[in-house]
């Protein structure tokens, strides 16, 4: 079709226009580009490819990623500027402008700073070359578990496309297979790392359909998937890592008082239009949940409807036909709950098209109740009682925990509860993220291993 993007493969030897053509379009149904998706037969070829290359010297890996940083945010790359590739993103995946920025930037910042990045997850006891001197000694050097590593990426929100840049800094080959839904970060990334000093061998963009997909996977040492419970019942405990539901809450006990952190907790909440796993989707509360609730619903309410692309947005958009879906289950997930917000519905239609999902705010009978398991791509939060006698157990399963509380005993709990991946203590938003720390444990724990060398 006349005036779209092209996005095309990026194969092991350069660009590959496949024939099999899907239109990508934007929140209000426009097409906006044409992505090319590579058969199966291409997929095989090319996971051979990366096997049989040659990764670049750690040195030469760092500074590549540190040009790429720069020729992707300065750059005219794919026939588009930095500013117009964001506007693009906003209007095809519906997430505000100014997340998308956000999430970008840290992109950038991902690779500038990968060499601190990657030495992060290295146990003290290793080190990472077998010329250093300590290995006449013996010493644990820290070594990949593989060479090739596969990437199926999520396209409801840019920012993951950050974590897989550990691995190409490790000296893996890399292969992404990116979402329909937004493909434009991933091509432009790949793209920059190429432009950057990268071999086409050593990092590939693989569109695909589901028939090919899982060859992609198949043909790596190691992968990374993003889903549902599905995938995460799929992959669990194989040589593919799932990302799953981040399932984030927030704890305020008896000692401490909501009113004062109600800024922080409507953040959490609503913070990059509510689509990452790392916003909270249960507020649990010791005492009474419906002044709380109230409160937060009230605070919510304010957020405006706009386009994805207005620079004033904060909330997501969504085609109205997936809108409407995510309603009608929110609606019928909702039952037997206290509607503080949202109650009536969370579609509002916009005259530019798509539709946004307005906030939604439920107050919980128990805090075991299961709605507090439903995680949804929008500010939805569930907000129920807690007491000390319920310990542990209705806190469980959390990407993140947020709490507020001076009980140290209790903190120690959550801290080792096995299911908390995070735990942040105090006026920390639990979307709180940085370069180097861990987000669900560091991806170098997954990508690498210690073996000991002595030499002579």
């Amino acid at each position: 079709m006349p005036g779209l993007i092209s996005l095309d493969a990026l194969g092991p030897k350069g660009t590959y226009r496949a024939r099999n053509r899907v239109t990508v379009t934007d929140v209000a149904g426009l097409p906006v580009a044409d992505l090319g998706l590579v058969p199966r037969l291409f997929v095989s070829r090319t996971m051979t490819a990366l096997h049989r290359a040659e990764s670049l010297p750690a040195a030469e890996r760092v500074a590549a990623l540190a040009r790429a940083a720069r020729i992707f945010t300065e750059d005219v790359v794919g026939g588009l500027s930095y500013d117009a590739f964001r506007h693009t993103v906003a209007r095809v995946s519906g997430v505000p402008l100014a997340v998308v920025r956000e999430a970008t930037a840290a992109i950038a910042e991902a690779a500038e700073r990968a060499e601190y990045v990657v030495r992060q997850p290295r146990p003290v006891g290793a080190v990472g070359d077998w010329r250093d001197p300590l290995t006449r000694d013996g010493s644990a050097v820290w070594t990949r578990r593989g060479n090739v590593f596969a990437v199926h990426a999520a396209g409801n929100h840019p920012g993951p496309h950050s974590l897989w840049l550990e691995a190409l800094a490790l000296g893996y080959r890399v292969a992404v297979r990116p979402s329909r839904r937004e493909p434009f970060t991933p091509h432009r990334l790949i793209s920059a790392l190429r432009a950057a000093g990268f071999g086409d061998d050593q990092v590939v963009l693989l569109p695909t359909d589901h028939e090919a997909a899982d060859g992609i996977l198949r043909g790596a040492d190691l992968g990374l998937v993003y889903g549902g419970d599905e995938v995460v019942r799929k992959y669990q405990g194989s040589t593919v890592l799932p990302q799953g539901p981040g399932r984030s809450k927030i704890l305020v006990t008896a000692d401490a008082d909501w009113r004062d952190h109600l800024d922080t907790i409507a953040d959490s909440v609503s913070h990059q239009g509510g689509v990452a796993c790392i916003n909270a989707t249960t507020v649990l509360v010791d005492g009474d949940p419906a002044p709380l609730a109230a409160a937060l619903a009230e605070r919510l309410a304010t957020l405006p409807s706009l386009p994805p692309e207005d620079e004033k947005a904060v909330l997501a958009v969504q085609p109205v036909e997936s809108a409407r879906a995510m309603e009608r289950f929110l609606l019928a997930q909702a039952k037997g709950t206290t509607a503080h917000l949202g109650g009536d519905g969370v579609v509002d239609e916009l005259s530019t098209g798509g539709a946004v999902l307005r906030p939604a705010v439920h107050e919980l009978p128990r805090p075991d109740a299961r709605q507090a398991g439903v995680e949804l791509p929008f500010p939805c939060v569930w907000v129920g009682p807690w007491s000390p006698a319920d310990g542990v157990a209705p806190l469980r399963e959390s990407l993140v925990l947020t709490v507020f509380t001076e009980d140290e005993q209790l903190v120690d709990a959550l801290v080792e509860e096995p299911t908390i991946s995070n735990v942040y203590l105090g006026d920390h938003p639990t979307y709180w993220i940085r370069p180097g720390v861990p987000h669900d444990g560091y991806l170098g724990e997954f990508l690498m291993r210690t073996k000991t060398v002595i030499r002579d």
